[in-house]
C-alpha cells in the first residue's frame, strides 16, 4: 500500500496531461476547442454540443473537487496570485509578448493546468513523504 501511494513523475504528467486536455478543450486560441464550436453554430444547444459540454463539465468538477480536497480554496488561491504576480514582473521586465493574446492565452491555459495538476498531486505527494511508524 505503501509503495503505490508515492507520486511519481508519470503520475503527474498524467495529471497534467489530463488538467491540459480538459482546460485546452474547453478553450484555446485555435478554432479547435468548445468554445470556438459553440460559438460558431450561434450558440444553438444541439445534443451534440450539449453531450461535449456535459463531458467537459465532469472534467472540470473532478479537477477542481480532487485541487479543493488537496490545497483548498486558499491554496488555489495563492497559486493563482502567484502566477498572476510572476507573470506580471516578467511582463514588467518586456520578456512577455503581452500584444499577442495567443500567446498569452496558452500562457493561462498551461497556467490552470499545471496548477490543476498540482493540486491533484498534492495529497499523494504529501502522502508518499510521511514517514512511515517503527
Amino acid at each position: 500500500m505503501v509503495a503505490s501511494a508515492r507520486l511519481t513523475l508519470g503520475g503527474f504528467l498524467a495529471r497534467f496531461a489530463f488538467a491540459l486536455l480538459v482546460a485546452g478543450a474547453t478553450y484555446n486560441p485555435t478554432r479547435y476547442s468548445y468554445y470556438a464550436w459553440v460559438k460558431s453554430t450561434g450558440f444553438e444547444w444541439r445534443p451534440p454540443t450539449v453531450f461535449v459540454g456535459v463531458v467537459l463539465l465532469i472534467g472540470w468538477v473532478v479537477c477542481l473537487r480532487l485541487t479543493l480536497r488537496s490545497i483548498g480554496g486558499l491554496g488555489l488561491l495563492l497559486a493563482n496570485a502567484f502566477l498572476a504576480a510572476l507573470f506580471w514582473l516578467v511582463a514588467s521586465w518586456g520578456w512577455l509578448p503581452i500584444e499577442n493574446v495567443a500567446a498569452i492565452s496558452w500562457l493561462g491555459l498551461f497556467s490552470v493546468a499545471a496548477i490543476l495538476a498540482v493540486g491533484m498531486s498534492w495529497s499523494q505527494w504529501r502522502r508518499g513523504q510521511a514517514v512511515p511508524p517503527g
